[in-house]
Parts: structure tokens; C-alpha cells; sequence
């Protein structure tokens, strides 16, 4: 066979996402940049809270695309997977639209990556809260 199918997120549900994130960057007092991404890491869905910095709406892209692209969170898990590997580690730095720093989760449906959420604003533990929090939408649907 000379094709494939693949699964992606729908818009209704990029935005839900969008939003579950920004209510919890509300409770934890932050301002957000969030990015949604399909499977290919093409934008879905983007929001940007008022008094987000500006650096996060390229940060939660290049996350977003980052955790789609490789099927990996963006922080701890790829810092595990590089941190022994010189070659590895100084060069990914070179890929375009790569971001090492957490808050970077890919959208994983029936094992396959259907997309991915980038979140950026704050100390990357906290963008990964709420990128965590906007995951908890899909258990609900």
C-alpha cells in the first residue's frame, strides 16, 4: 500500500485545550503563551494571555513542535534522552524550531501522536502544569 492514515486533534478540542491551560495558568497567577499543533506540528490553535511576554508566543510554538515531532515532553524527558550524548545534546540545538525547555507535551491518542501542546510564561515547571492540566481535557471527553 502507498499510503497511511493518520489521526489528528480537532480544532473543538485544540481549544479546549487552549483554555483548560490558560484557567489553570489564572489559578497559579500566571500569563501564557499556548499553542496547539496538529500531528504534522502545523498551528491549530494559539492563544496569548494579556502581560504574557512576547518571547512566549515563539517559545510555546517551538515547544509544541518540538513534542510533536518527537513524540517526547519537552524538558526532563528529553533532557534524559540527550544528556549523555555529546553529539546528541549539542546538536539539537541546531534543529529548527526546537526547544529543550519543558512545558512541551505531545497529544497521544490510541498511541499515536495526533498533536501536541506548547506552553510558555513562566518557569518551565509551571508552563508544564498547565500544559498537564490542558491534557486532563481528553480524559474528561
Amino acid at each position: 500500500m502507498n499510503t497511511f492514515n493518520k489521526l489528528t486533534i480537532t480544532l473543538s478540542t485544540a481549544e479546549k485545550m487552549v483554555n483548560a491551560a490558560i484557567e489553570k495558568a489564572n489559578e497559579l497567577r500566571l500569563s501564557i503563551a499556548v499553542t496547539v499543533v496538529d500531528e504534522s506540528g502545523i498551528p491549530k490553535f494559539f492563544a496569548r494571555m494579556d502581560h504574557a511576554p512576547l518571547i512566549a508566543i515563539d517559545a510555546s510554538r517551538k515547544k509544541a513542535i518540538t513534542a510533536a515531532g518527537f513524540g517526547l515532553p519537552t524538558g526532563e524527558t528529553w533532557f534524559g534522552f540527550i544528556k549523555d550524548d555529546p553529539i546528541l545534546r549539542e546538536g539539537v540545538h541546531d534543529f529548527t524550531d526546537f526547544m529543550l525547555m519543558g512545558g512541551g507535551t505531545p497529544i497521544i491518542i490510541n498511541d499515536q501522536v495526533v498533536g501536541a501542546i506548547g506552553v510558555s510564561g513562566s518557569h518551565y515547571a509551571q508552563d508544564q502544569q498547565c500544559a498537564e492540566a490542558a491534557l486532563d481535557v481528553l480524559k474528561i471527553q
